[in-house]
């Protein structure tokens, strides 16, 4: 068999994706295979399905051994996504025109991780807001399930996934951070990633039943996928939720323009562009938010490093400060913190005369 190197990179490129987010397998890789590599739709849609059901465990084992998997959630997503993803195939092909039918969904899937990348934006300036006021206290605090809403996500992720295979991370991920915002970015990569495994199985034997499978194709994404998928999950099993946030943000992003038919070079700038503001603009933010009493222990001046970033977010050098401001004066802040004790985070108290 002739192996395609593009396609192995491919596979790589969307393995450790979904490693490091939980998502891309289905968002990235099927218009990839469409769009780059003139694959047939359905074709596409059955074998990144198989590929992604042989990643998706290498990956969970991962976050499996550093314990960062919500059972209970796995359980009660599972109640919900398996039966519709069988539900989802059912009603594609009671349509008819699937590939009509996919195009449409996926243009709709597309405002959706717009919608849900904008979501995840205001959620964490809401939540560094809230953190800025009171101490994490019920940090370790065990998580409150809840069944019903929990089923509900795991429905309408399994369906969308049973329509364009689609949605199983790109949606359910973000969901869940809204429905539980005590999940850290780790636990729902994690939790995404194994209850994803009966979801993708049920939705691919659906599949397999109506279309067809292309071992070859298949076999060449696995080929990058396995190591590409296993280095991703050591990855997020390990980073800070400060990175793995912003990178869930701009794959969602980059999925939504892809699946909205924008063109790579403009998904590229866009996402070049978003980078370079976002950065400054969210290191003004976390500087605002910090105590005046950690800035002058740790020596620092408040006002000019919000106002260096903020007025330079518009321009390259705005990057360049917000890089040294998380590589250092951050650093130089936490560590501040750390020594101060609770007092720390304590909100500024103004001064009545």
């Amino acid at each position: 068999m002739t192996v395609d190197v593009w396609k192995v990179l491919a596979g790589a490129l969307v393995g450790f994706t979904v490693g490091l987010t939980g998502m891309g397998g289905g968002a990235l890789m099927t218009p990839m295979l469409i769009l780059l590599f003139g694959v047939n739709p359905g074709t596409a849609v059955s074998s990144d399905l198989l590929t992604s059901l042989v990643m998706k465990p290498v990956g969970g084992a991962v976050h499996f051994r550093r314990g960062t998997v919500s059972w209970p959630l796995v359980a009660w997503l599972c109640i919900g996504s398996v039966p519709a993803a069988f539900a989802g195939v059912f009603v594609l092909k009671q349509l008819g025109s699937g590939v009509q039918l996919q195009n449409q969904i996926k243009t709709l899937l597309g405002w959706a991780l717009l919608v849900a990348a904008a979501s995840m934006v205001t959620k964490a300036f809401m939540g560094a807001r809230a953190g800025a006021r009171r101490p994490p206290d019920d940090a370790g605090a065990p998580l409150s399930v809840k069944g019903l809403a929990t089923i509900l996500i795991g429905v309408a992720g399994g369906f969308i996934v049973g329509l364009t295979s689609v949605g199983s991370g790109s949606l359910m991920i973000v969901m869940l951070l809204l429905l539980y915002p005590r999940l850290s970015a780790k636990e729902s990569v994690g939790t995404d990633l194994v209850q994803a495994i009966p979801l993708v199985a049920s939705a691919t034997l659906s599949h397999a039943l109506f279309g067809h499978i292309d071992l070859g194709l298949t076999g060449a994404l696995l080929i990058g996928g396995l190591p590409g998928v296993y280095l991703g999950a050591r990855v997020s099993s390990r980073a800070p939720d400060a990175v793995i946030r912003p990178a869930i943000v701009l794959v969602l992003l980059g999925s939504a323009l892809k699946l909205l038919s924008v063109q790579n070079a403009a998904v590229v700038w866009t996402l070049v562009i978003v980078t370079l503001v976002a950065l400054p603009l969210w290191g003004a933010t976390d500087a605002s938010l910090r105590p005046e009493r950690q800035w002058g222990a740790a020596g620092y001046r408040r006002t000019t490093w919000v106002t260096a970033q903020a007025v330079g977010a518009p321009f390259a050098i705005g990057f360049a400060i917000a890089l040294y401001y998380f590589a250092t004066v951050r650093r130089g802040l936490m560590a501040t913190a750390g020594a101060m004790g609770p007092e720390a985070v304590a909100p500024d108290v103004p001064v009545r005369g």
